[in-house]
């Protein structure tokens, strides 16, 4: 069975407010010594995400 794909829709300030949240979350889980790969998979995806023109009505 294929996995379901989600998309979401940010704008500027949600996106940086998204990447600091992952770093923080990257720091903690560093700080308890515990494996960042999915962290790291996440922020990778967030920074080279496409920009998408949506208007909005």
């Amino acid at each position: 069975m294929r996995e379901k794909t989600y998309h979401i829709y940010l704008d500027s300030h949600e996106k940086t407010t998204l990447l600091q949240s992952l770093v923080e979350l990257k720091n903690q889980l560093i700080q308890q010594g515990r494996y960042t790969d999915c962290v790291d998979e996440l922020i990778f995806k967030v920074i080279n995400a496409p920009v998408k023109k949506v208007k909005v009505i």
